[in-house]
């Protein structure tokens, strides 16, 4: 085995599924370029990830690989990069990590007119091995006041869980999730209380979204 990886601990979220935790680690946003690929019989990849440094210039981290599903993840990378540099989705950023490509840090900002509006969330995006066939994990870091979002940062949304398809990226699931930070939907809750909260008082409960945003999400 190549590549190192994690051991993953279950957690549960809405509807009776099941979401890892995760740990993270802030890093900057850097491209992938394939070097070389090993014969068919003995499948590994060697990517090139540049660095820049002080200088300017720029120093080659190599990783080697052999898991089931890597030409998928370096599919994604690639795809990721170049949609973050020609067509970056607004307020979101995604950065793999260094010694584990299935993990990404994200950004989300607030949407405006939201009571998480000048925010900045940081989320952790993991692939499966089962990714596509299998819908990535998604859990915010930062705490926030959201009807669908518990206390340990995990999500409801449907196309996290029973409405996942193949054929949705990446960037589709982020902006998902950034327009749920617009519409809470307290019918759906992850987090009782809060939805409590809203449905009794939505007004007050907007109040408190701000102020949890001012002290946890403000950079």
């Amino acid at each position: 085995m190549w590549c190192r990886c994690t051991v993953f601990e279950s957690i549960g979220d809405c509807c009776g599924t099941r979401q890892s935790g995760i740990d993270s680690a802030d890093k900057a946003p850097h491209p992938i370029s394939v070097l070389a690929s090993s014969p068919a019989s003995s499948p590994s990849l060697l990517l090139r990830t540049p660095h820049g440094s002080s200088q300017g210039k720029s120093t080659a981290f190599y990783t080697l690989l052999s898991r089931p599903g890597l030409i998928t993840i370096l599919a994604f990378l690639i795809g990721l990069a170049h949609n973050q540099v020609a067509d970056p989705a607004p307020g979101i950023t995604a950065a793999p990590h260094d010694d584990n490509l299935r993990y990404f840090d994200v950004t989300i900002q607030g949407p405006d007119g939201s009571p998480f509006q000048q925010g900045i969330f940081k989320l952790e995006l993991f692939l499966p091995e089962e990714y596509p066939m299998a819908p990535p994990k998604v859990r915010f870091l930062t705490k926030i006041y959201h009807p669908n979002i518990d206390k340990l940062g995990r999500i409801c949304l449907d196309i996290l869980k029973d409405k996942w398809s193949p054929a949705l990226q990446i960037r589709t699931v982020l902006l998902s999730v950034q327009a749920l930070l617009s519409a809470p939907n307290p019918d759906d809750p992850l987090a009782p209380d809060v939805a409590k909260h809203y449905k009794e008082n939505e007004k007050d409960a907007q109040r408190v979204s701000r102020e949890w945003t001012q002290q946890y999400a403000s950079e």
